[in-house]
């Protein structure tokens, strides 16, 4: 209940921070973006991937559902316009090629699928730590994303109809997380499906931070700033991981 709740309200507070906010700028934006994706890769490759393979039944085939998930991240950002990497678009409706119910669709089931991997039934195999790091992984990433989609919805739709998307998307990853449980205390899903939505899930994580760091860097420029928080980021994923 309590990561229901801190899922949800991460979301939510930073899309209403969105929705109220009139003036913030750009770069500050930028940098959360970066120090989020960077913690967003540091524990797909510390924890995620080690747990994923230490499942030896569904090892060898792994790989191939990482590499799916990554496809269908980039199927996913053409849907949502982006919005999983911090993408904002300022201008009118007119210029702007997604319908809201096409971004919505792909940043919801994103969302969805990413909570999965916080369900506690059945859980990542193999490691000895649970699951605050992937927790704070995925709330480091919502609150860029969550300030992007109120962004983009405003552009787009008065503030009552952005508030009830908010909270469609804030609700997205819970009910992810909270049907996976429920799915799979029934036996209605298996651990054989559930390694495979992890895969999935864990290729888009992937796709996603990898994104941010490329964007980040526009024409390759070296920004010392930025180094020093994707060290910083990695650095705690690290800590999380290994030593608290």
């Amino acid at each position: 209940m309590a990561s229901f709740l801190v899922l949800f309200f991460a979301a939510f507070l930073t899309g209403m921070i969105a929705l109220m906010t009139t003036k913030w700028r750009e770069k500050d934006f930028k940098l959360v973006l970066v120090f989020a994706g960077s913690y967003l890769f540091s524990i797909t490759i510390l924890h995620i991937l080690p747990e994923l393979f230490a499942d030896k039944g569904s090892a060898y085939s792994m790989g191939l559902y990482i590499l799916l998930g990554f496809l269908l991240q980039q199927v996913l950002v053409f849907m949502s316009s982006g919005i999983e990497h911090g993408h904002i678009h300022q201008h009118s409706s007119h210029g702007m090629g997604n319908s809201v119910w096409t971004l919505m669709a792909g940043l919801v089931l994103h969302a969805f699928l990413e909570g999965t991997l916080l369900s506690k039934e059945p859980s990542l195999t193999g490691h000895h730590h649970g699951s605050e790091t992937l927790l704070i992984g995925i709330i480091l990433h919502k609150i860029p994303e969550s300030f992007a989609l109120v962004a983009v919805l405003l552009t787009r739709l008065n503030r009552g109809k952005t508030f009830f998307l908010l909270l469609v998307f804030a609700l997205a990853s819970p009910l992810g997380m909270v049907s996976t449980e429920l799915l799979y205390h029934q036996n209605i899903i298996g651990r054989e499906f559930t390694n495979i939505l992890f895969g999935l899930v864990a290729g888009g994580f992937l796709h996603i931070s990898t994104m941010i760091f490329f964007e980040s860097s526009p024409q390759h420029k070296f920004q010392f700033h930025k180094l020093l928080i994707i060290l910083l980021a990695a650095g705690l994923a690290i800590m999380s991981e290994y030593v608290i």
